[in-house]
């Protein structure tokens, strides 16, 4: 069964927020990617949380014409061609991304060929996942952020994250000092702690956006609130000072949403940086590499997650591996999804329930494909 066809389509979707009763419309990045082989199967796979230009023009111009005429049933070995094409010196970026697209494409394909569900072609080891809520975005006021986490928790989420730390380091314009930020996070999730009660869990996101000592900061101000893990709270994931903060906080750390080398993994590991891994199927080199990701951890007995969108893919590795746990419903690139895939999942009772359709089962919208396509800027 070799590759026939290979093409990248960059979108821009428009989100509400209407269901987090919000009046605002955001849009949303993503990168379809579809593979056709010679048999005629086609398959899906899509990269998110980056610019969908470059991402598409390394589909289309730089890793498309090196894996035609492959076995499209040979992921090991199109993903080493996809390697050393796009990354020969170890890059990552968008090379990673385009990797990850069409990775996803052939595993749909994989399980199409073989009649079964990718969750469970890799391991199948539940039949449901738990899925957490991203809705407490940082353009939020206060009074916004609380109505956010109380109809999410009133739509069965198993629990919410919030952003922090924002605009913090990566900001080039005038902002308030990242101390003040900091202080006002933790006011934040004081707010959603008391309006969701005790048994709710609350998760924070700092987007690799803090210096260690403001971290550290942050981190002592919010643990009384009984936090169920902090990610990226590290400007660039920097693992000596993840490890450094791993031993000075009791708040649960994660990592690897938007990392494109096993290798990085294998160092937060090591280190003992983290208390949970994040590789990311639509970024971290596909479902290829995440697996190996998730191989390493279990060596570690150290659990995977998913955070950085496009649950609908991201659910198959946790589902699949007996160390896989929750899925990150974020609610823009979520809501995105289902935009492009109308069949795609929505959680019930704080769980997605796994499909039984072969492949990943998601089949696009043309009509909102057309509608959607990236127009420049």
């Amino acid at each position: 069964m070799k590759i026939a066809r290979v093409e990248a389509i960059p979108l821009t979707v428009p989100v509400s927020f209407a269901s987090l009763g919000i009046d605002r419309e955001e849009p949303a990045d993503l990168t379809l990617v579809s593979v056709e082989t010679d048999a005629g199967h086609t398959g899906y796979g899509i990269s998110a949380i980056s610019h969908p230009a470059p991402v598409a023009s390394a589909v289309n111009d730089v890793l498309a014409p090196a894996i035609l005429g492959l076995d499209a049933l040979r992921h090991e070995r199109v993903w080493h061609v996809m390697s050393w094409t796009a990354t020969p010196w170890g890059q990552s970026g968008y090379a990673s991304h385009a990797i990850s697209a069409i990775d996803l494409a052939l595993w749909d394909i994989k399980g199409q060929a073989m009649g079964m569900p990718v969750w469970k072609l890799i391991g199948g080891a539940r039949e449901t996942v738990p899925v957490y809520a991203t809705c407490g975005f940082s353009f939020l006021d206060d009074d916004q952020l609380v109505e956010a986490v109380c109809r999410v928790r009133d739509m069965g989420f198993a629990g919410v994250k919030l952003q922090v730390g924002r605009p913090g380091l990566d900001e080039s314009r005038p902002a308030p000092p990242v101390d003040e930020i900091v202080r006002r996070d933790a006011v934040r999730v004081g707010r959603v702690r008391e309006a969701l009660g005790t048994e709710a869990e609350i998760a924070v996101d700092a987007g690799v956006r803090l210096d260690l000592p403001n971290a550290r900061k942050l981190c002592r101000l919010i643990e009384p609130h009984d936090i169920a893990f902090f990610e990226e709270p590290i400007l660039q994931n920097d693992i000596p000072l993840l490890t450094q903060l791993r031993r000075e906080t009791i708040i649960p750390l994660s990592a690897g949403q938007n990392e494109g080398l096993a290798s990085r993994f294998r160092d937060m590991l090591t280190g003992g940086a983290v208390d949970i891994v994040q590789p990311n199927v639509i970024i971290t080199g596909g479902l290829t590499q995440c697996l190996r990701i998730a191989g390493m951890a279990a060596a570690y007995n150290t659990p995977v997650s998913n955070g950085g969108g496009a649950p609908h893919y991201n659910m198959h590795l946790q589902a699949g591996v007996h160390n896989g746990t929750a899925v990150e419903w974020q609610f823009s690139n979520a809501v995105a999804c289902q935009a492009i895939f109308p069949d795609a999942a929505t959680p019930a009772g704080g769980e997605l329930e796994m499909p039984d359709i072969p492949g990943f089962g998601l089949m696009p919208d043309t009509d909102a494909v057309r509608d959607y396509v990236w127009r420049g800027s």
